[in-house]
């Protein structure tokens, strides 16, 4: 069961990961209805639509395996109406994952994940 502060915990670990390794914060849980970024970043020139993914422990594995292929297919989506909304679709950009496991504070950034 999903759990909406348990995920707005996890996105605010990932955020300052991100601020820590000099990525820019360009947006927070962008939903559109394709469905919803959880954070859209910034680093050198390249923009990162980045899923956010997090359990306590590894009893139901890695949370990176919570992005099937459904989920990806949303996030691209969502991603090209994004690029409709700013105007620009010639932007390098790449889709990347974040999880976190709270057991022993790991956080993993999985880059072009998809």
């Amino acid at each position: 069961m999903y759990d909406k502060n348990k995920g707005f915990e996890y996105e605010k670990i990932a955020e300052r990961y991100l601020l820590k390794n000099q990525y820019t914060i360009i947006e927070r849980n962008f939903i559109s209805k394709f469905g919803e970024i959880d954070i859209i970043a910034k680093k050198d020139g390249r923009l990162h639509f980045i899923e956010v993914k997090g359990r306590k422990n590894l009893s139901f594995g890695y949370p990176r395996e919570a992005v099937t292929w459904a989920k990806q297919k949303k996030l691209i989506s969502a991603a090209k109406y994004y690029f409709m909304l700013i105007g620009k679709d010639d932007m390098p950009c790449q889709f990347d994952i974040i999880e976190i496991i709270m057991e022993n504070k790991e956080i993993n950034m999985i880059e072009n994940a998809f």
